[in-house]
């Protein structure tokens, strides 16, 4: 189950006991006009809505899916007032259920798995073991802290000098993603296995370094695995509020104040009291900005959807470059798509998602990295954010061939 404790965290939570989900559902609609798209968010004000898909009331609208987590005792209601006025599906019937059949993957419990999640102390001790396999091609570099103090690790990856191409990744920056993070640690495992072997990826470590980011969010992914496995912000405390938490995915300085429903401190969106206020938005804007002059592509990975996007997601503005972001985008997703069949859409991000802004992606693009692309990975949303562990190795093997794709494209084509 999820919330099994790590030894060294049972001091800090052990007063507060895990949110369990038993029998709570997982709705999807797709209203058909704005009239059923009012009836949605009139259920959400009067109901509380955990959104799934898309992440904010804000972004309901005609056509536009939509799946929302609700008590059993709310799902019946809803249902109700559903009933004879549009089409709905049940995704999850129990979501306590869904959580614990996630674990499918059989393996030793206290042992690092590429083919299971793993919490964070088992993360640190792989960052740890992977510089003393390979201090050759890989340091770790501790570029700040989080609230909770705990250290933010950039896994630096590659085989030259300081002049050479810089890609920058990061997972993991809403907490109950978990197959981001997972993919992150599978880079580093397969780019260094891989080395002397897969042509491609010798020439990337040979002429670039890799700066991965494993767990962006530090302090929520430790409260996903302990409290509350939907839990999706950091962990700071808001002013004048008893709600916990910013979404560091809001907290850049792209566009900022421009959304009204991400002022709300009790708001899954919530985009902190100024732009940059949090620790970990602030180490990592820093670490990127100290090393502009070579990063040449910015990757950030999220769950769920199966899309890859681009700038932009507060204006429908396309980039100066939008056409070569574009073909680099379909190409990644037919690569990726050789693996498994597995199809990605690809646009910018607010035609092809939702409207969003203050994202990570929208501010390394303005800030001058020219090549930003967001992952949305597995799966559509049958089982979102649950993600079962058998599903964590394809998931990561199909996304590797379009990730090598990105940096190979990027290696050619920029100066």
């Amino acid at each position: 189950m999820r919330f099994i404790l790590p030894v060294g965290l049972i001091a800090t939570t052990l007063a507060i006991a895990p949110v369990r989900f038993d029998r709570e559902k997982v709705i999807r609609v797709k209203p058909q006009d704005e009239k059923q798209a009012n009836i949605i968010k009139d259920l959400a004000k009067t109901n509380e809505f955990d959104f799934w898909y898309p992440d904010a009331i804000h972004y309901v609208a005609a056509n536009v899916t939509v799946d929302f987590r609700v008590s059993e005792k709310e799902s019946q209601s809803i249902q109700s007032a559903l009933d004879n006025k549009m089409h709905y599906k049940i995704l999850i019937h129990d979501l306590q259920e869904e959580i614990e059949k996630q674990f499918d993957v059989k393996d030793i419990p206290s042992r690092h798995s590429y083919a299971k999640y793993n919490n964070w102390e088992k993360i640190v001790a792989w960052t740890e073991k992977m510089v003393a396999k390979h201090p050759e091609m890989i340091s770790r570099i501790k570029i700040g802290s989080t609230i909770e103090d705990n250290p933010l690790y950039v896994l630096k990856i590659g085989k030259g000098d300081k002049r050479r191409k810089f890609v920058f990744m990061d997972c993991g920056i809403h907490a109950q993603e978990w197959v981001s993070p997972a993919f992150c640690q599978w880079f580093v495992y397969q780019a260094t296995k891989t080395y002397g072997k897969d042509k491609i990826m010798t020439k990337l470590l040979d002429q670039m370094n890799f700066y991965v980011l494993p767990v962006f969010n530090v302090d929520g992914y430790i409260w996903s695995w302990t409290k509350n496995c939907m839990w999706r912000k950091n962990r700071s405390k808001n002013k004048n509020s008893k709600c916990i938490g910013t979404d560091l995915n809001r907290n850049f300085n792209a566009s900022w104040n421009s959304f009204p429903d991400t002022k709300n401190p009790c708001k899954e969106t919530y985009k902190g009291p100024t732009p940059e206020s949090e620790k970990e938005t602030k180490a990592v804007i820093d670490f990127i900005r100290s090393h502009l002059k070579s990063i040449k592509v910015y990757i950030t990975f999220h769950s769920y959807s199966q899309m890859l996007l681009f700038p932009y997601g507060y204006t429908s503005k396309l980039p100066p470059n939008h056409k070569d972001l574009a073909k680099v985008a379909k190409i990644a997703t037919d690569v990726l798509s050789t693996q498994y069949e597995t199809r990605y859409i690809y646009g910018p991000i607010k035609s092809t998602i939702y409207p969003i802004s203050s994202s990570s992606s929208d501010w390394a693009y303005d800030l001058g990295i020219k090549y930003t692309f967001a992952f949305e990975l597995r799966d559509k949303g049958k089982f979102g954010f649950l993600l079962a562990e058998s599903q964590i190795k394809p998931t990561c093997k199909e996304t590797m061939l379009a990730v090598k794709f990105i940096a190979k494209y990027i290696l050619k084509h920029t100066s």
